[in-house]
Formats: C-alpha cells, sequence, structure tokens
C-alpha cells in the first residue's frame, strides 16, 4: 500500500510560511495561511492536479492567523469541513489570537511589533472539535491528529501512519526557515516548557520526517538532539524565574 504523500503549499516565500496538502485516498489541507492567502491556496491544490473542491478536511494546527487566516475563505471555496481544538476556539471564533504574543528569542520580539501579527482574520467556526487524539480515515487519510499543546494550549500536528509528523509551530527552522534544516523555536510559544514536552512525546513515535510550518522538513534526529540541548536551557529559565507562560499567567 503506498503511503500518504505530503506537499508543501508555501504561503510566503519559498517556505516562511507553509501550509500542507496530504494526499492518501481523499487529500486533506493541514492549515490556511495567513489571512488574504485563502485563493494562492486553492490554486495551488489544484495546480498539483486535485481539485479544490474535492478537499475532505482542512486541518487547523493551532490559533495564529498565519495557521488559521484563510480558513473562512476556503471553507467558502472549496466547501470543506475545517477541525481545529477546542482549546483554541476563542481565537478561530474571533480572528484574534490570544495577546501579548510571547516571544521565543530576539527575532519573536522583533515581530511581535509586526502590525501584521495584530490584525484580525476572518472568525470561523470548526465542524470537527477536536479534543483528543483523532483518527483521519473517515477522511481518507491514514493518519491521527495529535494533540501537541505548549506552542498554543490547542496546538495539534497531524501523524501519517507512514510517518510523517506535519507539526504546525512545534518546531521550526531557523530564522523563520532561512536557515533550512536546523531546528529552532518558532518565534513564539505560550508554553516553551510544554511545546517541548509534545515535541519529545512525538519524536518518542519514531517519525520519519517533521514537515514544519516555517522552513523545510527536519530530520527527526537532529530535532532530537536540538530538544536535549533546549530542554537544559529551559530548565535554566525556569529555576531562575525567567521562563514566561501563558500557564502561569
Amino acid at each position: 500500500m503506498s503511503g500518504t504523500k505530503i506537499i508543501p503549499i508555501p504561503v510566503l516565500g519559498k517556505h516562511a510560511v507553509n501550509a500542507y496538502l496530504l494526499l492518501g485516498r481523499r487529500p486533506v489541507l493541514v492549515d490556511a495561511g495567513t489571512p488574504g492567502s485563502g485563493r494562492l491556496i486553492h490554486d495551488r491544490i489544484a495546480a498539483h492536479g486535485v481539485d479544490p473542491a474535492d478537499l475532505a478536511l482542512i486541518v487547523i494546527t493551532h490559533g495564529h492567523i498565519d495557521h488559521f487566516g484563510s480558513a473562512a475563505e476556503l471553507q467558502r471555496l472549496t466547501g470543506a469541513p475545517v477541525a481545529g481544538h477546542t482549546a483554541d476556539l476563542e481565537p478561530f471564533r474571533t480572528g484574534r489570537p490570544l495577546m501579548p504574543y510571547l516571544p521565543t528569542g530576539p527575532m519573536g520580539r522583533l515581530m511581535s511589533r509586526n502590525r501584521k501579527l495584530h490584525v484580525a482574520a476572518d472568525p470561523f467556526e470548526p465542524e470537527i472539535l477536536i479534543s483528543g487524539e483523532t483518527d483521519l480515515s473517515d477522511f481518507g487519510l491514514a493518519g491521527r491528529i495529535m494533540p501537541t499543546p505548549g506552542h498554543t494550549a490547542g496546538s495539534v500536528s497531524v501523524l501519517t501512519d507512514d510517518g510523517n509528523l506535519v507539526a504546525g509551530d512545534l518546531v521550526a527552522n531557523s530564522f523563520m526557515g532561512l536557515i533550512p534544516g536546523k531546528p529552532a523555536n518558532p518565534p513564539f510559544h505560550d508554553d516553551s516548557l510544554g511545546n517541548l514536552t509534545s515535541l519529545r512525546a512525538m519524536l518518542d513515535l519514531g517519525p520519519s520526517r517533521l514537515h514544519v510550518g516555517h522552513g523545510t522538513p527536519l530530520d527527526p534526529d537532529r530535532v532530537r538532539r536540538w530538544a536535549r540541548r533546549e530542554q537544559r536551557r529551559l530548565s535554566r529559565l525556569d529555576s531562575r524565574g525567567r521562563l514566561r507562560s501563558r500557564t502561569k499567567s
């Protein structure tokens, strides 16, 4: 049996912001890009020989506008149901991420002042509410939606049965994908230690590749080595009371 084909759909730059088209028995889209990118994503799906009207599902990995920004538009364009985690319903329903952003480093502190990250997207109501591990076989995909909280409370990833992890912002390429193949934090996390716990849990499942929202696919062994170093760094910051977390506020 052939595996699931993972096709990146660039939304911004070559790979600064990605959505993903997953091809199994039926096509599934993971993430919906920035506000106003719905038609671009629609047309890029079609360019891969897939009728966007055939989409079985749109999975939103979390409540940041570079991932759910065009969910409502794609819902209208394709007619596909949208799945999102219950813990991120507030951003989905308001069109605004929870504020303030909690930067993971200098890039996040710089980006948090970017007005584009503070605009409202069109709100939407997920038709499929995720609260736990969710099998995707009813949508024609051999895989599961896996809750991976930390980046946001409602962050999820998609793990295919053949070992591909479509990971949203669980991890990123360094400098928003400008250094391909080098694991790094995305610019923001609501709970850095919680996110790292989710990342390590997914790595324990033995994925063959991590397909991320920012950058090119990452090698799991390289991510494991980075995660061990990151665990030590975050533990030091936490012991000094210098690690901000939305769950502690």
